[in-house]
Protein backbone atom coordinates (compact mmCIF):
# COMPACT_ATOMS: atom_id res chain seq x y z
CA UNK A 1 0.00 0.00 0.00
CA UNK A 2 1.43 3.30 -0.96
CA UNK A 3 1.32 6.33 1.35
CA UNK A 4 1.32 10.13 0.75
CA UNK A 5 3.96 11.02 3.20
CA UNK A 6 3.77 15.13 4.30
CA UNK A 7 5.58 16.85 6.91
CA UNK A 8 3.43 18.63 9.65
CA UNK A 9 4.89 21.72 8.17
CA UNK A 10 3.64 21.05 4.95
CA UNK A 11 0.39 19.89 6.04
CA UNK A 12 -0.23 22.83 8.09
CA UNK A 13 0.93 25.19 5.17
CA UNK A 14 -1.80 23.45 2.97
CA UNK A 15 -4.77 23.80 5.36
CA UNK A 16 -3.37 27.84 5.64
CA UNK A 17 -3.54 27.98 2.16
CA UNK A 18 -7.12 26.69 1.81
CA UNK A 19 -8.42 28.65 4.84
CA UNK A 20 -7.32 32.18 3.44
CA UNK A 21 -8.78 30.94 0.46
CA UNK A 22 -12.09 30.31 1.42
CA UNK A 23 -12.59 32.42 4.47
CA UNK A 24 -11.23 36.09 2.71
CA UNK A 25 -13.35 37.88 4.55
CA UNK A 26 -13.95 39.41 8.30
CA UNK A 27 -16.72 37.80 10.41
CA UNK A 28 -18.95 39.72 13.25
CA UNK A 29 -17.94 36.83 15.99
CA UNK A 30 -20.08 36.52 19.45
CA UNK A 31 -18.22 35.10 22.25
CA UNK A 32 -17.25 35.18 25.75
CA UNK A 33 -13.59 36.27 25.91
CA UNK A 34 -10.97 34.24 28.53
CA UNK A 35 -7.59 33.89 29.15
CA UNK A 36 -7.19 37.98 28.57
CA UNK A 37 -3.41 38.72 28.51
CA UNK A 38 -2.33 42.41 27.91
CA UNK A 39 1.20 41.60 26.99
CA UNK A 40 4.20 44.64 26.98
CA UNK A 41 4.76 44.82 23.82
CA UNK A 42 1.16 46.21 23.90
CA UNK A 43 -0.01 43.04 21.59
CA UNK A 44 -3.35 41.96 23.54
CA UNK A 45 -3.65 37.60 23.94
CA UNK A 46 -6.82 36.04 24.69
CA UNK A 47 -9.21 32.91 23.82
CA UNK A 48 -12.74 33.06 22.58
CA UNK A 49 -14.94 30.97 23.79
CA UNK A 50 -18.61 29.65 23.76
CA UNK A 51 -20.47 27.84 26.45
CA UNK A 52 -23.29 25.27 26.31
CA UNK A 53 -27.30 26.00 27.72
CA UNK A 54 -25.98 25.19 30.92
CA UNK A 55 -23.71 27.59 31.41
CA UNK A 56 -20.67 25.60 32.47
CA UNK A 57 -19.18 23.24 29.44
CA UNK A 58 -17.35 24.79 26.60
CA UNK A 59 -18.28 23.58 23.28
CA UNK A 60 -16.71 25.91 20.94
CA UNK A 61 -12.46 27.83 21.78
CA UNK A 62 -9.95 29.60 19.44
CA UNK A 63 -7.23 31.23 20.03
CA UNK A 64 -7.58 35.50 19.40
CA UNK A 65 -4.93 38.23 18.99
CA UNK A 66 -5.50 42.13 18.82
CA UNK A 67 -2.42 43.69 17.17
CA UNK A 68 -0.99 46.78 19.43
CA UNK A 69 -1.53 49.14 17.00
CA UNK A 70 -5.72 47.92 17.00
CA UNK A 71 -5.60 47.27 20.50
CA UNK A 72 -4.37 50.88 21.71
CA UNK A 73 -7.29 52.29 20.15
CA UNK A 74 -10.38 49.25 20.75
CA UNK A 75 -9.39 48.87 24.57
CA UNK A 76 -10.14 53.07 25.56
CA UNK A 77 -13.04 52.44 23.10
CA UNK A 78 -14.65 50.02 24.36
CA UNK A 79 -14.13 50.58 28.23
CA UNK A 80 -15.36 54.55 27.57
CA UNK A 81 -18.37 52.86 26.02
CA UNK A 82 -19.28 49.58 28.47
CA UNK A 83 -17.18 51.45 31.41
CA UNK A 84 -15.65 48.63 32.07
CA UNK A 85 -12.27 47.28 31.40
CA UNK A 86 -11.38 44.71 28.54
CA UNK A 87 -10.73 40.95 30.27
CA UNK A 88 -12.27 37.98 30.63
CA UNK A 89 -15.63 36.78 31.62
CA UNK A 90 -17.41 39.13 28.88
CA UNK A 91 -19.76 38.62 26.05
CA UNK A 92 -18.42 40.74 22.95
CA UNK A 93 -19.32 41.44 19.66
CA UNK A 94 -15.79 41.02 17.08
CA UNK A 95 -14.78 41.75 14.15
CA UNK A 96 -12.27 39.06 13.41
CA UNK A 97 -10.38 37.52 10.17
CA UNK A 98 -9.53 33.70 10.02
CA UNK A 99 -6.33 32.74 9.85
CA UNK A 100 -3.92 30.10 10.61
CA UNK A 101 0.09 29.46 11.12
CA UNK A 102 1.81 26.48 10.63
CA UNK A 103 3.45 27.38 14.17
CA UNK A 104 0.43 28.71 16.29
CA UNK A 105 -1.98 26.56 14.49
CA UNK A 106 -5.85 28.06 14.10
CA UNK A 107 -6.26 31.68 15.20
CA UNK A 108 -8.89 34.88 14.87
CA UNK A 109 -7.14 38.65 14.50
CA UNK A 110 -9.67 41.02 15.88
CA UNK A 111 -9.58 44.28 13.85
CA UNK A 112 -13.00 46.03 15.68
CA UNK A 113 -15.36 45.73 18.17
CA UNK A 114 -19.21 46.44 19.13
CA UNK A 115 -18.96 47.78 22.61
CA UNK A 116 -23.17 48.15 22.23
CA UNK A 117 -23.76 44.65 22.18
CA UNK A 118 -21.74 43.62 25.40
CA UNK A 119 -23.87 46.83 27.48
CA UNK A 120 -26.52 44.71 25.93
CA UNK A 121 -25.53 41.73 27.56
CA UNK A 122 -24.61 43.40 30.81
CA UNK A 123 -28.14 44.85 30.88
CA UNK A 124 -29.54 41.57 29.82
CA UNK A 125 -27.46 39.68 32.36
CA UNK A 126 -29.11 42.67 35.24
CA UNK A 127 -32.22 41.80 34.24
CA UNK A 128 -32.28 38.17 33.69
CA UNK A 129 -30.36 38.41 37.80
CA UNK A 130 -33.58 40.44 38.88
CA UNK A 131 -35.98 38.23 37.19
CA UNK A 132 -34.42 34.87 39.42
CA UNK A 133 -35.15 37.57 42.44
CA UNK A 134 -38.68 38.01 41.50
CA UNK A 135 -39.07 35.07 41.03
CA UNK A 136 -37.95 33.93 44.08
CA UNK A 137 -39.57 36.51 46.09
CA UNK A 138 -36.96 38.19 47.44
CA UNK A 139 -36.61 41.10 44.80
CA UNK A 140 -38.35 43.68 47.03
CA UNK A 141 -38.42 42.40 50.65
CA UNK A 142 -35.50 44.78 51.59
CA UNK A 143 -37.36 47.79 50.31
CA UNK A 144 -40.04 46.94 52.41
CA UNK A 145 -38.60 47.38 55.75
CA UNK A 146 -39.49 50.23 58.11
CA UNK A 147 -36.63 53.19 58.73
CA UNK A 148 -36.02 53.23 62.70
CA UNK A 149 -36.33 56.82 64.25
CA UNK A 150 -34.18 58.05 65.06
CA UNK A 151 -31.27 56.32 61.77
CA UNK A 152 -28.15 57.20 63.58
CA UNK A 153 -26.64 53.53 64.61
CA UNK A 154 -24.57 52.29 61.36
CA UNK A 155 -23.41 49.54 60.22
CA UNK A 156 -20.89 50.72 57.57
CA UNK A 157 -19.63 48.32 54.72
CA UNK A 158 -16.23 49.78 52.97
CA UNK A 159 -12.75 49.43 52.09
CA UNK A 160 -11.24 51.63 55.27
CA UNK A 161 -8.56 53.04 53.65
CA UNK A 162 -10.96 54.59 51.11
CA UNK A 163 -11.41 58.44 50.06
CA UNK A 164 -15.24 57.72 49.84
CA UNK A 165 -15.44 56.34 53.48
CA UNK A 166 -13.78 59.26 55.05
CA UNK A 167 -15.77 62.00 53.12
CA UNK A 168 -19.06 59.91 54.39
CA UNK A 169 -17.42 59.35 58.17
CA UNK A 170 -16.60 63.54 58.17
CA UNK A 171 -19.62 64.33 56.52
CA UNK A 172 -21.48 62.65 59.11
CA UNK A 173 -19.26 64.01 62.05
CA UNK A 174 -19.79 67.71 61.12
CA UNK A 175 -23.38 67.37 59.87
CA UNK A 176 -25.50 70.82 60.72
CA UNK A 177 -27.99 69.64 63.04
CA UNK A 178 -25.32 68.47 65.58
CA UNK A 179 -27.12 65.03 65.99
CA UNK A 180 -24.46 61.40 67.18
CA UNK A 181 -23.96 59.00 65.00
CA UNK A 182 -22.98 55.77 65.96
CA UNK A 183 -21.12 54.27 63.41
CA UNK A 184 -19.05 50.71 63.13
CA UNK A 185 -16.97 50.29 59.88
CA UNK A 186 -16.56 46.44 58.85
CA UNK A 187 -13.96 46.11 56.22
CA UNK A 188 -14.55 44.55 52.86
CA UNK A 189 -13.40 44.48 49.68
CA UNK A 190 -14.95 46.45 47.00
CA UNK A 191 -13.93 45.32 43.88
CA UNK A 192 -12.49 42.57 41.91
CA UNK A 193 -12.97 39.28 42.24
CA UNK A 194 -12.72 39.01 46.04
CA UNK A 195 -15.06 41.66 46.48
CA UNK A 196 -18.62 39.31 46.75
CA UNK A 197 -17.82 37.03 49.09
CA UNK A 198 -15.98 39.98 50.74
CA UNK A 199 -19.01 42.04 51.36
CA UNK A 200 -21.40 38.73 51.91
CA UNK A 201 -18.94 37.98 54.77
CA UNK A 202 -19.04 41.15 56.05
CA UNK A 203 -22.93 41.04 55.67
CA UNK A 204 -22.86 37.80 57.90
CA UNK A 205 -20.98 39.46 60.55
CA UNK A 206 -23.20 42.41 60.91
CA UNK A 207 -26.36 39.29 61.00
CA UNK A 208 -24.89 38.61 63.78
CA UNK A 209 -24.85 41.75 65.61
CA UNK A 210 -28.07 43.41 64.23
CA UNK A 211 -29.76 44.44 67.45
CA UNK A 212 -27.12 47.10 67.72
CA UNK A 213 -27.47 48.63 64.18
CA UNK A 214 -30.60 50.93 62.60
CA UNK A 215 -29.11 50.29 59.42
CA UNK A 216 -26.41 49.04 56.63
CA UNK A 217 -25.00 51.45 54.17
CA UNK A 218 -22.89 49.88 51.68
CA UNK A 219 -20.33 52.56 49.92
CA UNK A 220 -17.12 52.74 47.81
CA UNK A 221 -15.13 55.48 46.97
CA UNK A 222 -14.98 56.71 43.11
CA UNK A 223 -12.89 53.97 40.90
CA UNK A 224 -14.04 52.83 37.74
CA UNK A 225 -17.56 52.05 36.92
CA UNK A 226 -15.83 49.20 35.49
CA UNK A 227 -15.40 47.86 39.16
CA UNK A 228 -19.32 47.40 39.42
CA UNK A 229 -19.45 43.67 38.19
CA UNK A 230 -19.46 42.08 41.85
CA UNK A 231 -22.65 44.60 42.51
CA UNK A 232 -24.33 42.51 39.55
CA UNK A 233 -23.91 39.39 41.71
CA UNK A 234 -27.03 36.89 42.39
CA UNK A 235 -25.74 36.12 45.41
CA UNK A 236 -24.50 39.37 47.01
CA UNK A 237 -28.23 40.66 45.63
CA UNK A 238 -29.95 37.87 47.14
CA UNK A 239 -27.88 38.36 50.47
CA UNK A 240 -28.76 42.09 50.56
CA UNK A 241 -32.51 41.79 49.24
CA UNK A 242 -32.99 39.01 52.13
CA UNK A 243 -30.96 41.05 55.09
CA UNK A 244 -33.10 42.01 58.13
CA UNK A 245 -31.61 46.02 58.58
CA UNK A 246 -32.44 48.21 55.53
CA UNK A 247 -29.88 48.84 53.17
CA UNK A 248 -28.18 52.00 51.62
CA UNK A 249 -26.38 51.66 48.60
CA UNK A 250 -23.99 54.42 47.69
CA UNK A 251 -21.55 53.00 45.32
CA UNK A 252 -19.95 55.85 43.79
CA UNK A 253 -21.90 56.01 39.89
CA UNK A 254 -23.85 57.70 38.58
CA UNK A 255 -24.96 56.42 34.75
CA UNK A 256 -25.61 52.36 35.96
CA UNK A 257 -27.95 51.07 38.22
CA UNK A 258 -27.03 47.91 39.66
CA UNK A 259 -28.65 45.06 40.72
CA UNK A 260 -27.79 45.86 44.39
CA UNK A 261 -28.83 48.95 43.74
CA UNK A 262 -32.05 47.56 42.42
CA UNK A 263 -32.54 45.31 45.86
CA UNK A 264 -31.73 48.07 48.44
CA UNK A 265 -34.02 49.75 50.98
CA UNK A 266 -32.38 53.13 49.49
CA UNK A 267 -30.42 53.77 46.47
CA UNK A 268 -27.70 57.15 46.41
CA UNK A 269 -24.92 57.93 44.46
CA UNK A 270 -22.40 58.45 46.29
CA UNK A 271 -21.33 57.77 50.15
CA UNK A 272 -21.40 61.67 50.60
CA UNK A 273 -25.02 61.46 49.48
CA UNK A 274 -25.30 58.13 51.57
CA UNK A 275 -24.48 60.37 55.10
CA UNK A 276 -26.60 63.55 54.02
CA UNK A 277 -29.56 60.63 53.58
CA UNK A 278 -28.71 59.48 56.91
CA UNK A 279 -28.53 63.51 58.77
CA UNK A 280 -31.54 64.53 56.74
CA UNK A 281 -33.65 61.17 58.14
CA UNK A 282 -31.96 62.31 61.71
CA UNK A 283 -32.63 65.77 60.93
CA UNK A 284 -36.39 65.00 59.93
CA UNK A 285 -36.97 63.09 63.39
CA UNK A 286 -35.77 65.97 65.80
CA UNK A 287 -38.04 68.19 63.66
CA UNK A 288 -40.70 65.43 64.23
CA UNK A 289 -39.94 65.28 67.62
CA UNK A 290 -39.59 68.82 68.06
CA UNK A 291 -43.41 69.09 66.61
CA UNK A 292 -44.17 66.80 69.07
CA UNK A 293 -43.47 68.48 71.50
CA UNK A 294 -44.69 71.88 70.90
CA UNK A 295 -47.89 69.63 70.12
CA UNK A 296 -47.79 68.42 73.37
CA UNK A 297 -47.09 71.71 74.93
CA UNK A 298 -50.07 73.51 73.19
CA UNK A 299 -52.34 70.73 74.10
CA UNK A 300 -51.29 71.03 77.73
CA UNK A 301 -52.05 74.32 78.18
CA UNK A 302 -55.38 73.35 76.36
CA UNK A 303 -56.44 71.46 78.48
CA UNK A 304 -55.13 73.42 82.05
CA UNK A 305 -56.63 76.75 80.81
CA UNK A 306 -60.14 74.82 79.40
CA UNK A 307 -59.45 72.63 83.04
CA UNK A 308 -58.70 76.33 84.77
CA UNK A 309 -61.91 77.36 83.47
CA UNK A 310 -64.12 74.65 84.58
CA UNK A 311 -62.82 74.79 87.88
CA UNK A 312 -63.43 78.60 88.23
CA UNK A 313 -66.95 78.21 86.77
CA UNK A 314 -67.15 75.15 89.59
CA UNK A 315 -65.93 77.03 92.50
CA UNK A 316 -68.11 79.64 91.47
CA UNK A 317 -71.43 77.63 91.34
CA UNK A 318 -69.82 75.69 94.58
CA UNK A 319 -69.61 78.99 96.37
CA UNK A 320 -73.41 79.72 95.10
CA UNK A 321 -74.64 76.47 96.22
CA UNK A 322 -72.46 76.49 99.38
CA UNK A 323 -74.09 79.77 100.40
CA UNK A 324 -77.90 78.70 98.96
CA UNK A 325 -77.24 75.62 101.31
CA UNK A 326 -75.80 77.58 104.00
CA UNK A 327 -78.92 80.06 104.19
CA UNK A 328 -81.17 77.16 103.72
CA UNK A 329 -79.32 75.54 106.78
CA UNK A 330 -80.02 78.23 108.97
CA UNK A 331 -83.59 78.48 108.39
CA UNK A 332 -83.90 75.15 108.71
CA UNK A 333 -81.57 74.52 112.04
CA UNK A 334 -83.83 77.94 113.48
CA UNK A 335 -86.83 76.26 112.46
CA UNK A 336 -85.62 72.89 114.42
CA UNK A 337 -84.76 75.29 116.80
CA UNK A 338 -87.72 77.03 117.07
CA UNK A 339 -89.71 74.08 117.39
CA UNK A 340 -87.66 72.29 119.56
CA UNK A 341 -87.75 74.85 122.00
CA UNK A 342 -91.56 74.11 121.55
CA UNK A 343 -91.28 70.61 122.32
CA UNK A 344 -89.14 71.14 124.63
CA UNK A 345 -91.01 73.74 126.26
CA UNK A 346 -94.62 71.52 126.19
CA UNK A 347 -92.76 68.43 126.83
CA UNK A 348 -91.22 70.82 130.49
CA UNK A 349 -94.50 71.79 131.02
CA UNK A 350 -96.52 68.73 130.88
CA UNK A 351 -93.67 67.26 132.76
CA UNK A 352 -94.18 69.77 135.15
CA UNK A 353 -97.78 69.53 135.74
CA UNK A 354 -97.08 65.34 135.89
CA UNK A 355 -94.87 66.33 138.92
CA UNK A 356 -97.22 68.69 140.35
CA UNK A 357 -99.86 66.01 140.22
CA UNK A 358 -97.02 63.45 141.78
CA UNK A 359 -95.92 65.94 144.32
CA UNK A 360 -100.38 66.43 145.10
CA UNK A 361 -100.68 62.94 145.36
CA UNK A 362 -97.36 62.25 147.50
CA UNK A 363 -98.70 65.54 149.88
CA UNK A 364 -101.89 63.87 150.63
CA UNK A 365 -100.36 60.67 151.12
CA UNK A 366 -98.57 62.08 153.82
CA UNK A 367 -99.10 61.25 157.50
CA UNK A 368 -100.24 64.77 158.60
CA UNK A 369 -102.48 65.25 155.65
CA UNK A 370 -104.19 62.34 156.53
CA UNK A 371 -104.36 63.23 160.05
CA UNK A 372 -106.06 66.51 159.61
CA UNK A 373 -108.48 64.44 156.77
CA UNK A 374 -109.76 63.19 160.02
CA UNK A 375 -107.61 59.64 159.63
CA UNK A 376 -106.04 58.62 162.92
CA UNK A 377 -102.85 56.00 163.69
CA UNK A 378 -102.81 53.58 166.49
CA UNK A 379 -99.25 52.52 167.81
CA UNK A 380 -98.22 50.72 170.38
CA UNK A 381 -94.72 50.51 172.05
CA UNK A 382 -94.01 52.85 168.93
CA UNK A 383 -95.34 50.63 166.28
CA UNK A 384 -98.11 50.74 163.87
CA UNK A 385 -100.90 48.52 164.67
CA UNK A 386 -101.59 46.83 161.27
CA UNK A 387 -103.78 44.12 162.44
CA UNK A 388 -106.11 43.46 165.63
CA UNK A 389 -104.29 40.24 165.85
CA UNK A 390 -101.57 42.85 167.23
CA UNK A 391 -102.83 43.66 170.58
CA UNK A 392 -104.13 41.77 173.13
CA UNK A 393 -106.61 41.96 176.28
CA UNK A 394 -104.54 45.07 178.64
CA UNK A 395 -102.34 46.61 176.10
CA UNK A 396 -102.03 50.16 176.22
CA UNK A 397 -102.20 51.96 173.14
CA UNK A 398 -101.55 55.37 171.54
CA UNK A 399 -103.84 56.96 168.67
CA UNK A 400 -102.54 60.01 167.18
CA UNK A 401 -105.04 62.62 165.77
CA UNK A 402 -103.79 66.11 163.81
CA UNK A 403 -103.99 67.73 166.76
CA UNK A 404 -102.78 65.54 169.85
CA UNK A 405 -102.54 61.75 171.14
CA UNK A 406 -104.72 59.71 173.17
CA UNK A 407 -104.03 56.53 175.31
CA UNK A 408 -106.24 53.49 175.62
CA UNK A 409 -106.53 50.44 176.92
CA UNK A 410 -107.88 47.26 175.71
CA UNK A 411 -110.58 45.94 176.82
CA UNK A 412 -112.59 44.56 174.46
CA UNK A 413 -111.56 42.97 170.95
CA UNK A 414 -113.77 41.70 168.54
Amino acid sequence: MNHTIVSLSELNSNIKDVIRENFTESYWLRAETSDVRHHRNGHCYLEFIEKARDGQSIVAKARGTIWSSTFSMLKPYFEQETGQPFTSGIMVLVSVTVDFHETYGFGLFVNDIDPSYTLGEIARNRMLVLKRLEEDGVLTLNKELQLAEPLNRVAVISSPTAAGYEDFQNQLDHNATGAVFYTKLFPAVMQGDRSEGSIISALEQIYEHKHLFDIVVIIRGGGASSDLNCFDSYLLAANCAQFPLPIVSGIGHERDVTVLDSVAHTRVKTPTAAAEFLINRVSDSINHLIYLQDSVVSLSRNILDRNERQLNAWSKDLYHHARSFLHNSRSSLKYLADRLQRVVKHSMEKESFEIQKYEHFVSLSLPENMLKRGYTITMRNGKIIKSVNDIAFGDVIQTRFSDGEIGSKIVDKK
